[in-house]
């Protein structure tokens, strides 16, 4: 599916409205990215007829997939995870991989910047020492010590970095 500039601008105004609220209340709200969600499915409907539909269903379960184990572990918000499936309706399936790849590597630096402004490092090298000390003995599982709940480091707004993999996605992909 070739994505015209309505579902672009789509996409970039979720991410953009997704950004506001994750960073002013830590949250993205259901009523955000469920109707987001239906909006593109419509859109690809519209541009793209019976295609556009399978295209943005296909993409919103694969923007949801990609994302769900990390919030299995607990490290990753439900909001982050129903933003990447209304993401993935919007663009459809090869674009929210695009999008996904560009998101970590975002999600990457900004951590390692937050690190660094927070002079966090070496409880961030602790840290992660522990987690795969844990997932080594007991399997990859959370450690509650260590979830988005209950650990003391410094915590990133998501929708930050994934609003960046779509600009960069729409970019380069």
């Amino acid at each position: 599916m070739i994505v015209i500039a309505s579902q672009w601008f789509g996409a970039f105004a979720l991410a953009a409205a997704a950004c506001w609220f994750d960073v002013r209340t830590r949250r993205i709200p259901n009523w955000l990215t469920f109707p987001a969600a239906l909006l593109g499915l419509v859109a690809a409907t519209a541009a793209h007829g019976g295609h556009g539909t399978v295209s943005s269903a296909a993409g919103f379960l694969v923007g949801v997939a990609l994302f769900f184990p990390l919030f299995a572990l607990r490290g990753l918000g439900a909001g982050d995870v129903k933003l990447m499936g209304a993401l993935g309706a919007w663009l459809g399936t090869s674009i929210i991989f695009g999008v996904a790849f560009y998101t970590s590597l975002a999600g990457g630096v900004l951590a390692l910047a937050l690190i660094v402004k927070h002079r966090y490092s070496r409880q961030a090298a602790r840290n992660l020492f522990l987690l795969f000390t844990h997932w080594r003995v007991f399997g990859i599982k959370p450690l509650d010590s260590l979830t988005l709940e209950t650990s003391a480091g410094p915590k990133l707004s998501y929708a930050l970095p994934i609003a960046t993999g779509v600009a960069l996605a729409s970019w380069l992909w």
